[in-house]
């Protein structure tokens, strides 16, 4: 069960568990047992106006998730700086899954559940009721032009 959280600044904050991809796929290859999996049930914020997964840089390196290279990042008072993605960040929320590029943070200590994420697992932030839900309860929705 997802535990969300209201919070004074009008922000979601939901409890999700990452994985390193690899470890599940060893697991579906009969190559690892399941109480392997590298795992961790992290906080995060929900933040559309973010692109992408962000992770602390200390759970990046439990999981072990592979830095496959560096992108420039904008905080939101404009600061920029280099910082580095990771690969095969498995998420799971709400019941729905999905495999993530995630930008590691060396001074976070939660996470950001960015547009692509909630695209992605097709949840819908209500930002008066501060609660994220799924679009559709019992299917994924997908919009195609």
């Amino acid at each position: 069960m997802t535990t969300i959280k209201r919070n004074p600044m009008g922000r979601v904050t939901v409890e999700f568990e990452v994985s390193n991809y690899a470890d599940v796929k060893m697991v579906e290859g009969g190559h690892l047992t399941s109480d392997k999996i590298r795992k961790i049930k992290l906080a995060g914020i929900v933040e559309t106006g973010a692109a992408r997964l962000v992770l602390p840089e200390a759970v990046g390196k439990q999981l072990g998730l592979p830095v496959s290279g560096q992108a420039l990042v904008r905080f939101a008072d404009q600061r920029t700086a280099q910082r580095d993605v990771a690969n095969d960040a498995y998420v799971q929320l709400m019941g729905r899954s999905g495999v993530f590029h995630a930008i590691l943070e060396p001074t976070r200590t939660d996470a950001l559940l960015g547009a692509i994420v909630m695209e992605d697992l097709d949840l819908i932030v209500d930002c008066g009721a501060q609660k994220l839900q799924p679009r559709d309860p019992h299917a994924l929705v997908t919009e195609i032009g």
